[in-house]
C-alpha cells in the first residue's frame, strides 16, 4: 500500500460543526503533533502542555492582548484521540466572524486548513480504524432514519470488517501453506488439503453470497426506498403526496397536468425512509411539455423500488383501470393499487373494485393514510429485517465482493481440474486482495483521496 503522499506531519485545522448552523455554540478542531502547543501560544488560561488527557479547560483565545472569545479548550493527547494523534478542540460562540478570527491566528501560528475527510483519513492511517469504518462514519453523518444510523453504527463499530477479517485469517492460513508447497516443488509434496480448503472456500463463498444479498436491502435502508406515485393526470397524485408529508408540498388543481415535473421529497416511516416521487399523469398528450414529464414519469417508474398506482373511480370505469394496471405489472416492480376519493363510493361500488385488491383512501380528506404507510412497510419487507446483522450497503463493498467470489470459483476450478500450486497460490491472492480493498489492507493513494474527499471538512 502506498500512502506516502497522503500522509502529512501538519497540524490541520477545522471547523468541525455545521458552518452557518443557528446554534450558539462552533466547535473548532485541530489535530497534529503540535495542536496543543499552538492553540497553547493564544489560549490565556491555564498551561495546556501541563495538562491531563481528556479535560476541558475555561479561558479566552487572545490575539496579542486583544481577546477574541471566551471559550473551552478540550484536550486528546494522543494516541487516545479520534485520529490518534494530538487533538485540541475549542468550544467558542458561533459568530462567523470569530470563526474566522481562530482559524486565521492559528493558521498564521503554523496550522494548515484541514482537507475533507483529512481528520477521519488520519485516523485511518493512523490504525484507528480500516477503511470500511472510516466510510461508516460518513455514512453515520447522513443517516436520517433509525435504520440507517444502526446501520453505521453497526458497521463504524467493526461489524463489517470482523467478518471480512477472520474470512480473511482462514484464506491467508491456507495460501500460506499452498506457498510453502511451492519451496518444496521438485519434492512434489502437498502441505495443504485440498478437501479441507475445498470446504473452507465453499464456506467463505455462503458467507460472501449472503453479504452480497444484503446489498439490495442495506442500500435501501442507507438511501432510502424510492415510491414513485403514479397514475392519469387529476387522480390526486399531489395531494397524495401532501397528505403523506402532511404539508402543501406539492400545487394541487383541477386543470389536468398540472405536474409537469416529478416532485420528490421524504418521510420516516417506523424508522425507514421513503423518498415519494409525485410524477406527471400518464396519458397521450399532444402537450410538447406535458408529453416530456409522461416520459419521465415512465422513466421514474422503472427505477422505483416500489409503485403506487392511483386512480380516481368517477374518472374511469373498471375495465380502463385495470388496462392500466397491466402496464405498471409489466414493470416487475412491486405495487399498491390505490382508489382515491373513496369516500364518495357505494357499498355495490366498493365491492365491484375489491377484485383488484386496492386500499381505500381519499387523499383530500386524509382517510387511509395511516393504512398506506402500513402497507408501503409491508410491501419492501423492511419492517422484518435485523439491523443487528452485518449488512453492506456501499456499492464499493459489493464490487469487491463479487471479484472476490470470482476468485474463490477459480480456486474451486483449480481443485476439481488440478492445477499446479502457483496458479492456485495466484487465484487466493488475487481473492485476499479484492478483500482487502474493503477494508484497506490493500488499497491506493488514488482510491483513498477519492473516498475521503466526499467527506465533509471537519470530519
Amino acid at each position: 500500500m502506498s500512502t506516502s503522499s497522503l500522509i502529512s506531519q501538519d497540524t490541520i485545522i477545522a471547523l468541525a460543526t455545521s458552518p452557518g448552523a443557528n446554534g450558539a455554540i462552533a466547535v473548532i478542531r485541530l489535530s497534529g503533533s503540535e495542536a496543543i502547543s499552538l492553540v497553547n501560544q493564544v489560549f490565556k488560561g491555564k498551561d495546556l502542555s501541563k495538562q491531563a488527557s481528556h479535560t476541558v479547560h475555561f479561558g479566552t483565545i487572545r490575539d496579542g492582548e486583544q481577546i477574541i472569545d471566551e471559550v473551552l479548550i478540550t484536550l486528546f493527547v494522543g494516541p487516545n484521540s479520534y485520529t490518534k494523534e494530538n487533538v485540541v478542540e475549542i468550544s467558542t460562540h458561533n459568530s462567523k466572524y470569530i470563526i474566522e478570527r481562530i482559524i486565521g491566528l492559528l493558521i498564521k501560528k503554523g496550522a494548515r486548513a484541514a482537507k475533507a475527510g483529512e481528520f477521519t483519513l488520519r485516523a485511518f492511517l493512523n490504525g484507528g480504524m480500516d477503511l470500511s469504518q472510516a466510510e461508516a462514519v460518513a455514512d453515520l453523518i447522513a443517516s436520517n432514519s433509525a435504520a440507517s444510523h444502526q446501520i453505521a453504527m453497526q458497521q463504524m463499530r467493526g461489524g463489517f470488517s470482523n467478518q471480512l477479517q477472520k474470512l480473511r485469517e482462514d484464506l491467508v492460513h491456507f495460501a500460506s501453506l499452498i506457498e510453502l508447497e511451492l519451496d518444496f516443488a521438485e519434492e512434489d509434496v502437498e502441505f495443504a488439503n485440498r478437501e479441507q480448503l475445498r470446504s473452507l472456500i465453499q464456506e467463505i463463498h455462503q458467507v460472501i453470497s449472503k453479504l452480497i444479498r444484503s446489498f439490495e436491502q442495506g442500500n435501501v435502508l442507507k438511501n432510502g426506498v424510492p415510491v414513485v406515485i403514479a397514475g392519469k393526470p387529476n387522480v390526486g397524485k399531489s395531494t397524495l403526496l401532501n397528505a403523506l408529508l402532511n404539508e402543501e408540498r406539492a400545487i394541487v388543481s383541477d386543470i389536468a397536468g398540472t405536474t409537469r415535473d416529478t416532485i420528490e421529497d421524504e418521510i420516516n416511516i417506523h424508522g425507514v425512509t421513503f423518498r415519494f416521487i409525485d410524477t406527471a399523469g400518464i396519458r397521450d398528450t399532444e402537450d410538447v411539455i406535458e408529453a416530456k414529464g409522461v416520459e419521465r414519469t415512465r422513466e421514474k417508474m422503472k427505477q422505483a423500488r416500489l409503485i403506487i398506482y392511483l386512480f380516481d373511480p368517477t374518472q374511469d370505469y373498471i375495465a380502463a383501470v385495470q388496462s392500466q394496471i397491466e402496464e405498471v405489472r409489466s414493470l416487475n416492480i412491486p405495487f399498491v393499487t390505490i382508489i382515491n376519493k373513496s369516500d364518495l363510493l357505494s357499498e355495490g361500488e366498493r365491492m365491484e373494485y375489491a377484485v383488484l385488491n386496492p386500499i381505500y383512501i381519499s387523499a383530500k380528506q386524509g382517510l387511509g393514510i395511516e393504512e398506506l404507510k402500513d402497507e408501503l412497510l409491508n410491501q419492501v419487507n423492511l419492517s422484518n429485517i435485523n439491523t443487528e446483522d452485518v449488512m453492506v450497503t456501499n456499492i464499493r463493498h459489493v464490487e469487491a465482493l463479487q471479484h472476490t467470489q470470482e476468485a474463490l470459483e477459480k480456486v474451486l476450478y483449480g481443485i476439481d481440474n488440478p492445477i499446479t500450486s502457483d496458479f492456485l497460490a495466484m487465484d487466493i491472492r488475487q481473492a485476499l486482495q479484492y478483500l482487502g480493498e474493503i477494508t484497506g489492507t490493500v488499497t491506493t493513494d488514488d482510491l483513498l483521496e477519492n473516498i475521503f474527499s466526499k467527506f465533509c471538512i471537519g470530519k
